[in-house]
């Protein structure tokens, strides 16, 4: 896999380069600021881009806001955002559009470096990978009345799992249950939330993301 790595730490840059390399990955480029990532973005397109939310010169929300770019300008290009922090304005915006190829991890909660290279590998396939703290706080700045609050215990596990984008089997395994009752779960919980049949839009999806918004 291609990768760029954009991060105005020094050591993580370095150490996350190590980390990938030995694990068979290509390090496109590995950037400190916004500027130099969408430059090395556009010139060598990666498979997917790892990125920072605060870097040069604000420390504020770079990141996400080149990663909205290259979203736009780049759309066969996976984005996994890296962070400690959940900047809730731009990730809502993130988020709110088409979500294949996309992730939002917390640096903090990454306890397994299996698990974080499983989340490059779905994300370059076109799936997902979000941290189920990452989208609590965004669901929680919905003025809706709660949408979860329809759901039963069971379909909100569910809902965590297909947050974190795992497919049916995967969630089937973790919660050991068969697949026809999380299939089951699943259809329950996205009538309840009431999601449109379009099939112009992907109700997995849009079970995560129906109440975001500025």
């Amino acid at each position: 896999m291609r990768l760029i790595l954009a991060d105005d730490s020094v050591l993580l840059r370095e150490g996350l380069t190590r980390l990938l390399s030995d694990a068979g990955h290509v390090i496109v480029a590995a950037v400190g600021d916004g500027q130099a990532l969408l430059q090395a973005v556009a010139g060598h397109p990666p498979d997917v881009a790892v990125i920072d939310v605060r870097m040069p010169p604000t420390h504020t929300d770079e990141g996400l806001r080149a990663a909205l770019e290259i979203r736009e300008r780049h759309p066969g290009v996976g984005v996994l955002v890296l962070s400690q922090y959940v900047e809730k304005t731009y990730a809502a915006r993130l988020l709110a559009g088409d979500a294949e190829g996309l992730g939002y991890l917390l640096k903090d909660r990454v306890s397994e470096v299996a698990d974080f290279l499983d989340a490059l590998e779905r994300i370059r396939a076109g799936g997902t990978a979000f941290d189920p703290e990452v989208v609590r706080q965004l669901l929680s700045r919905t003025t809706h009345v709660d949408p979860l609050s329809r759901l039963s215990s069971r379909e909100r596990e569910v809902l965590r799992h297909l947050a974190q984008g795992y497919v049916n089997t995967a969630i089937a395994g973790r919660l050991h249950v068969s697949l026809s009752t999380v299939e089951k779960h699943i259809h329950s919980l996205m009538e309840k939330l009431e999601l449109p049949r379009d099939p112009g839009y992907s109700r997995r999806v849009l079970a995560i993301l129906r109440y975001l918004g500025d």
